[in-house]
């Protein structure tokens, strides 16, 4: 069924119907237009709400409890589900708005030139059924014209009084409107002809075409409509899948929380290492006072023997502001040693900062030898380059590498002393007699903590001396033992060692010595010269050889964690560093020449 033959005089509602057509696609593609916006906007504020409640942090505020982490981790997910909306819009703007946009326009180029050719041929059919009726109504007024002239000569003709001139007149008259009359009668029947076989062709060729244009035109518009009702529908499903793996992820990170690891990070964050309160002695004030009471007034026994009340129960200020359980926790100042946190609390963030020195350390180092490696290349080939232009920056690395070395060092002397407090140094000690063992900062009065506030004091970290810590009965009955330790093995001073103080051993560069007790883990070895001189030296400052038939020397953290430091060989020392800095590239050497089990 085509509309060339069904509709062939319906010319102007196919115009109508092709209009109505164009501006429904028009109308389609507006629809479009704000469903993406709609989904643009959509996005954004999802993409607003995501940044709002995930703003940019720090390091330090990096999430740690399993709910928090979850919950950023759903807002990751949200965010790539807004991803997901805008390539919805994106699609729909490319593949179905300015698809649609682009046909309507050819659409309506298209129905333009089909109607021009159908007015057109409506026209030329006009125009021949014009000229059709002029030469119809001429053939009518000649043949009228004709007539009158029949009557003039009939008249004339039988009129006895007419003279032949007017008969003949009237005859000649006549047979030039008759003659006429034919001419008209051919001319009108050649239009008349004419205009039907013009007829023919606009009914049966011309508008027949036309309309079949319009169909076709009007069936593609159809289509397209179907297609981009299609192309709608895919842009959403293709980002299903995507958009399933977020709403997975969202659901994977609800799983992921757990109430007892977030338990145990509360504990792990504000544990403040401080053992509960005792209890409270009783205090008699009324000792001294005279009783004349009765057998049955109730009294209080004097301590026999007239012994003072033990000031270690005694309650003191301290304690009092240790109460912070049930109490407001006193403010204190933030300090450069983290002194004014829990020891727990502080033993933390000392070793954190630790950590992040040693990584600047070893940046340096490598940047050193670096240099170093250049300097030698410029100075077998100068053609590459002047080896005294590198001098300053090798220069500034080494002083850079001293500062942070101070600060390693007076970190780690923090850390040792807090250790020293929260017991670790108990346990490595178990008898409070042999304190001598100690270095400087854990249990020495320089770095002694007292519970009164501000009773605090710490030796200044380049004079790392162990020995002063040191009770001098104490260290004579260690040292006056009938029988000498045994020699389990022995080592090479690599730095010189003045031994100012009380227990430690003198000793210069290169000299070598016998090996009595190992390093305890706090940086100091006991060691006899060949004299029969005895003394502590500094584990790092010396190169060690341990006996094959000794105890394996059982590496501390302090001795491993001192490996991430550097220390140049042709450095001077004048003070003695802390062992858990000094090593350097030393370690590789000690552990190459020491028969040690690592654990």
């Amino acid at each position: 069924m085509t509309w060339g033959t069904e509709l062939w005089d319906q010319f102007e509602n196919l115009d109508k119907h092709t209009q109505w057509g164009i501006d429904f696609l028009e109308r389609y593609s507006k629809f479009v237009k704000e469903r993406l916006e709609i989904e643009q906007t959509y996005a954004k504020q999802l993409r607003n709400l995501v940044k709002k409640y995930c703003p940019k942090r720090s390091k330090d505020d990096e999430p740690r409890f399993s709910s928090c982490v979850s919950f950023y981790s759903i807002l990751n997910e949200l965010n790539d589900y807004a991803g997901q909306r805008e390539v919805v819009a994106e699609e729909m703007g490319h593949k179905v708005y300015g698809e649609l946009m682009r046909y309507s326009q050819d659409l309506k180029s298209e129905r333009k030139q089909h109607l021009q050719e159908g007015r057109k041929a409506q026209q030329y059919l006009d125009q021949c059924w014009k000229q059709m009726d002029n030469s119809k109504k001429k053939f009518e007024r000649e043949c009228k014209e004709a007539e009158k002239s029949q009557i003039s000569y009939d008249r004339l003709d039988n009129d006895i009084n007419a003279t032949k001139s007017e008969v003949e007149k009237a005859k000649s008259q006549l047979y030039l409107r008759t003659h006429s009359a034919d001419e008209s009668k051919n001319e009108y029947a050649a239009q008349l002809q004419n205009f039907n076989g013009e007829q023919w062709k606009h009914f049966n060729v011309a508008i027949p075409q036309i309309f079949k244009n319009l169909q076709d035109m009007d069936e593609r518009r159809t289509v397209k409509l179907g297609e981009t009702y299609r192309s709608f529908a895919d842009v959403e499903r293709r980002v299903v899948p995507i958009i399933s793996k977020c709403l997975e992820g969202m659901v994977t990170a609800a799983k992921a929380v757990d109430q007892r690891k977030d338990s145990a990070i509360v504990v792990e964050s504000f544990k403040s290492g401080f053992e509960p309160p005792g209890d409270y002695p009783f205090e008699d004030y009324s000792q001294n006072l005279s009783r004349t009471g009765s057998d049955n007034t109730i009294s209080t026994p004097k301590n026999e023997g007239g012994v003072k009340p033990d000031p270690k129960h005694s309650i003191s200020k301290t304690a009092k502001n240790k109460l912070w359980l049930f109490g407001k926790k006193p403010k204190a100042p933030s300090l450069e040693d983290f002194s004014h946190l829990p020891p727990e609390q502080r033993r933390k963030r000392l070793q954190a900062r630790i950590d992040e020195l040693s990584k600047e350390l070893q940046k340096e180092v490598d940047q050193r030898d670096a240099l170093n490696k250049m300097k030698d290349v410029y100075e077998k080939n100068p053609q590459m380059g002047d080896p005294q232009s590198l001098q300053p920056k090798i220069s500034e690395t080494m002083c850079n590498m001293e500062k942070l070395r101070s600060e390693i060092h007076k970190n780690e002397s923090w850390l040792s002393e807090v250790e020293g407090k929260v017991g670790t140094r108990g346990d490595r000690r178990p008898s409070a007699d042999v304190n001598h063992h100690a270095p400087h900062g854990r249990e020495s009065p320089e770095g002694s903590y007292t519970d009164v506030p501000n009773q605090e004091h710490r030796s200044p970290p380049h004079q790392p001396d162990p020995r002063q810590a040191h009770q001098p009965d104490e260290f004579d009955d260690e040292f006056d033992d009938d029988d000498p330790l045994p020699v389990i093995g022995h080592c090479k001073a690599l730095y010189s060692f003045n031994g100012q103080n009380e227990g430690t051993l003198l000793m210069k560069e290169n000299e070598v010595l016998y090996i009595i007790e190992e390093d305890k883990g706090d940086g100091w070895t006991r060691a006899r010269k060949q004299s029969g001189e005895e003394g502590y030296v500094p584990t790092s400052y010396v190169e060690i050889a341990m006996e094959k038939n000794s105890k394996g020397l059982q590496p501390t953290r302090s001795t491993l964690a001192c490996c991430g430091a550097a220390l140049g060989p042709d450095r001077h020392v004048s003070s003695p560093l802390s062992p858990w800095s000094i090593l350097g590239p030393r370690c590789a050497a000690i552990s190459t020449r020491m028969s040690v089990a690592l654990p």
